[in-house]
């Protein structure tokens, strides 16, 4: 990384940070999050790599901080505490070295922690640090899970799994979708989704994993899909096109082999 697109990457992540100092309630103009903001743009010796990457990281350490304390109290219940933590470091991690790709700021999250027939899903604005929409149910896919409705508990990356793949996503173009549900053909908005993390979800284009819009979605729960986040489709119609080229998408569960080795989980973490 050059040290321009450094200093780049830093003044983005301050900007961010001064947006959330305003929202979050009690926070005022001398805070922490201010702090920690100017010490990225003062003058500072010409760093070495090392420097650099200890830097990028507790920058992405900030910046999460702040996503997470103008959050705490509105996204509930989690799976586990560290659901949003997850997302939130992945999201600035991939935005801090692909800032190219993330063009917009919206992260639609789901935690598959939780049964279909819970709220499970949320899309945020990563820039004015506030939900788009959510609590909303979303659907996995019938390879994760052996009944209709509960908990998903087996994600795969494999072609013909119709499973859930976990992990890291750009939002691609919009699509007219057409599915089967009921023995019936419907059709919806689709959104492509690239995925980003390396063996946990980068087969997704291949396998045909898309946001979209179901029938089989409705306000109170979620049947299954052949590995996508589907929703309701009123709620698609009305958000994909906003995360599409250049939101991004989280799929989190407590599944310890995916949390171990994430390569966004772990290059966030520093």
């Amino acid at each position: 990384m050059s040290s321009i697109r450094y200093l780049n990457v830093l003044a983005g992540a301050s900007a961010l940070l001064l947006v959330g100092a305003h929202f979050v309630p009690g926070s005022d103009q001398s805070g922490p999050v201010l702090g920690a903001a100017v010490s990225f743009v003062t003058p500072a010796p010409v760093a070495t790599d090392s420097s650099r990457t200890t830097g990028t990281a507790s920058a992405i350490g900030s910046v999460t901080k702040a996503a997470l304390d103008a959050f705490t109290g509105t996204v509930r219940p989690l799976s586990r505490p560290e659901a949003l933590e997850d997302a939130f470091r992945s999201y600035f991690a991939y935005k801090t070295t692909h800032p190219n790709e993330v063009r917009k700021p919206y992260l639609y999250f789901v935690d598959y922690g939780l049964p279909s027939t819970s709220a499970r899903g949320y899309v945020f604005d990563m820039e004015s640090l506030q939900i788009v929409d959510g609590p909303f149910t979303v659907a996995h896919g019938r390879g994760s899970a052996t009944s209709q409705y509960g908990v998903p508990t087996r994600f795969s990356n494999a072609n013909g799994s119709n499973a859930t793949s976990l992990g890291l996503y750009v939002a691609r173009s919009t699509y007219a979708f057409r599915g089967h549900s009921g023995g019936q053909v419907y059709s919806s908005v689709g959104l492509r989704l690239m995925g980003v993390s390396s063996g946990f979800n980068d087969n997704a284009l291949g396998r045909g994993v898309v946001a979209h819009g179901a029938p089989y979605v409705t306000a109170t729960k979620a049947g299954r899909s052949e590995g996508c986040p589907a929703m309701e489709s009123t709620r698609a119609e009305r958000l994909l096109p906003k995360l599409a080229d250049g939101g991004m998408v989280f799929l989190f569960a407590p599944d310890e082999n995916w949390m171990a080795s994430d390569p966004w989980l772990a290059a966030s973490a520093g």
